[in-house]
């Protein structure tokens, strides 16, 4: 009997320890589960039930129970009956993640959009597709090229794939339920979205990436020496954990802080800048940050990506969804059709010059391109790089915007390709140098 009590007495104690070291986990879980349901109904129509079968179907996160509220656009989450989170969502502004401080009552300024009106058709207007027929192009291949990204549905789990040749569409495919209407989540494709704000800051002579960032609370130490192009090119020297299976940096901003910008400012230095390369998600909502200092009004600083930007080049489905207090969470929540993400790549493929107007530089592309220091040749300026030849059977001269779940914008200059991928996969199970070796095999040489 004594044995047997002890072994229950070491039981408890062990599950005691557990429950104190894991129980903050389940605030990620909850929020996570709360955030992604809420958003994916608000923002694309589609069913709590698909919601849950699917995109909150991965470990951990699909131990919460999600409620949604249609009648007042909100979410709740629960773990085992524990840490309930509630997502609410704004028109304008998206959906976001509550706690104790949120005022209901409090009214926050809306985008003003600016719908493109005109008869063009993709990518210049929203009037349709050009059928055009290229005779380089080998559409046998290319179309077996994207049936095998959607094989093996079960672990490819790809939804979306968009070929562009030279600002026409030559390949397209939806998984049953999506289509070219379909709003996605970019997750970390947002960051390049953000980071072209500052392109086009630049292009107008309103800011100058060599000077330090305009952060109060660095002025009395060594971070004041942090330019904005360290911060564009992630390599600041300041402290980051970029972990989503635990508690650290990136978690504690996305699901538990009302005002993602200041995270990373609170953060000390561990090396002087260029020293290091570190992938931070803390970095670009502090360029969200310093982006809403530029402007004299939250008006104008939530009007400007879509003036500038989005709605310029006619991404009229891309939502930028704020954070409690009305930032831009840059790093992570931006949605958008395919088509439109594909307009974006096109925007670079392009250099900046989008049907005539030149919105950045063309510079700007040389400068996001540039292979960081430290990263291997596979980071430029808030953009992804094949430089070091990481896709050894792609173009050296691709980059793409990268998101979560395999995400991705691809933008190749030497064949005039812009191609999109989404899903809920990334690799290995969907193989990116096999996808894209096959559509590139496709492209015989240039007319």
């Amino acid at each position: 009997m004594k044995v047997l009590k002890r072994i229950l007495l070491v039981a408890i104690v062990i599950l005691v320890v557990v429950a104190y070291f894991q129980y903050p986990k389940l605030n990620i879980i909850s929020g996570y589960a709360s955030k992604n349901m809420a958003s994916t109904v608000f923002i694309t129509d589609r069913s709590a039930e698909s919601v849950i079968l699917n995109d909150n179907d991965v470990p951990l996160i699909n131990l919460a129970e999600v409620k949604m509220n249609a009648m007042n656009n909100e979410a709740t989450a629960t773990v085992f009956g524990l840490m309930k989170r509630k997502s609410v969502c704004r028109e304008g502004l998206g959906c976001v993640l509550v706690n104790e401080h949120y005022d209901s009552n409090r009214s926050l300024p809306v985008p003003h959009r600016n719908r493109l009106i005109n008869n063009l058709p993709f990518p210049f207007g929203n009037n349709g597709t050009t059928d055009t027929i290229f005779e380089n192009v080998d559409y046998q291949r290319l179309d077996k090229a994207l049936e095998d990204v959607f094989a093996y549905p079960e672990s490819r789990k790809t939804r979306t794939v968009l070929v562009v040749y030279k600002n026409r569409i030559i390949g397209e495919k939806y998984l049953r339920g999506f289509n070219k209407d379909t709003p996605i989540l970019g997750w970390s494709m947002t960051k390049s979205v953000l980071a072209t704000l500052y392109g086009i800051l630049e292009y107008q002579g309103k800011i100058d990436l060599d000077a330090p960032a305009p952060v109060p609370e660095w002025q009395n130490d060594d971070r004041k020496h942090i330019t904005l192009d360290h911060l564009v090119r992630m390599q600041s020297g300041l402290a980051w954990e970029e972990d989503y299976t635990t508690i650290s940096d990136v978690t504690r901003m996305l699901f538990m802080k009302s005002d993602m910008t200041k995270v990373q400012v609170e953060k000390e230095a561990v090396a002087p800048p260029t020293e290091v390369w570190n992938y931070s998600s803390g970095t670009t909502n502090l360029l969200s940050g310093i982006l809403r200092q530029d402007f004299d009004t939250h008006q104008e600083y939530l009007d400007f990506p879509y003036s500038a930007l989005i709605d310029k080049i006619g991404m009229h489905s891309m939502l930028i969804e704020t954070d409690m207090v009305g930032n831009f969470v840059g790093s992570s929540y931006g949605w958008a059709t395919t088509r439109d993400w594909a307009k974006f790549g096109l925007l670079y493929l392009n250099k900046g010059n989008w049907n005539g107007e030149q919105l950045f530089d063309q510079q700007w592309v040389d400068y996001v391109r540039k292979p960081t220091a430290h990263s291997d040749g596979d980071y430029g300026g808030h953009f992804w790089l094949n430089a070091g030849g990481k896709y050894p059977d792609v173009p050296r001269d691709m980059y793409s915007a990268n998101g979560y779940q395999g995400q991705r914008v691809f933008i190749i200059p030497s064949k005039d390709l812009v191609v999109v991928r989404t899903g809920l996969a990334e690799e290995p199970e969907f193989d990116i140098n096999g996808f894209l070796r096959d559509v590139v095999a496709a492209i015989g040489e240039k007319q």
